[in-house]
């Protein structure tokens, strides 16, 4: 699978992988913001954005063997690999997989753990509402409440649009086997205590659907995790407070070592 991507930027490979059921279209402040200290790279994951869904089952490894091959194409032995939400699931069956290709992590608004049978129960309604009905408005009315915090819904009415628009752009099949594929994937804790390599978690204080909780469960797994909560932000702490974010992912890499 060639997944295309977006990058800007020249040196250290940080690869950052979005959140469900969005594209590349938001790391936009990330590859603005961080280009000048690394090398930006944002996939577009099977079915989103420019990318191909394929044939394949919805699975989480089939998406992190699509990151592998990605850095082939581009002939990165190592990276930094970051992801939020879907991305972070994405990034630990990677880890899985491929844990040598993984010079350090970065895990934003995400859990290790496997979901509960009522979520992926929820997982399955909305895959089946959006392949049932193409004019379905399951996304803009159950997903999209929960993906930005009561600061963002108050006051940040751009990036409210924002994300409006990325989350109705979803098509539908990429929509329903990335919801199976989610739903499928296994608790991630074992892999995190294997992962004796820096890592960054991040998690926006007002985050409903990965609480700072499961922010502090990751951290307390990694064995060189680190913590960094962000005041006035959701689930798309990326996108709500991308200067807070930025702040959190530079000086991490500031701290890093060949």
């Amino acid at each position: 699978m060639d997944l295309a991507y977006r990058e800007v930027g020249a040196g250290r490979p940080l690869v950052l992988l979005h959140a469900f059921p969005l594209s590349s279209a938001m790391w936009l402040e990330q590859r603005n913001g961080l280009s000048d200290q690394c090398r930006v790279i944002t996939p577009d994951q099977r079915g989103f954005g420019g990318s191909p869904l394929g044939t394949d089952e919805p699975d989480l490894d089939a998406a992190a063997d699509d990151v592998a091959a990605l850095l082939d194409r581009l002939d990165l032995d190592q990276v930094v690999l970051g992801g939020l939400s879907m991305g972070g699931y994405v990034a630990m069956a990677v880890l899985r997989r491929h844990p040598h290709r993984v010079q350090a992590l970065l895990l934003a608004d995400t859990r290790a753990a496997a979901d509960s049978d009522a979520a992926r129960a929820n997982r399955e309604r909305i895959a089946a509402a959006v392949e049932s009905d193409e004019d379905s408005t399951v996304l803009v009315d159950d997903v999209l409440p929960t993906l930005l915090g009561s600061t963002s819904v108050e006051h940040r009415q751009l990036v409210v649009g924002r994300v409006r628009g990325l989350v109705q752009a979803a098509p539908a099949p990429a929509v329903a086997w990335a919801q199976r594929a989610m739903a499928a994937r296994p608790d991630s804790f074992d892999t995190l205590r294997a992962f004796d390599r820096p890592a960054l978690v991040i998690v926006g204080e007002e985050d409903v659907l990965s609480p700072p909780s499961d922010a502090q469960a990751m951290a307390e797994a990694l064995p060189q995790g680190q913590l960094v909560r962000v005041p006035e932000a959701g689930h798309l702490t990326a996108v709500e407070t991308p200067e807070a974010f930025n702040a959190a992912v530079a000086g991490f890499l500031a701290e890093l070592t060949d």
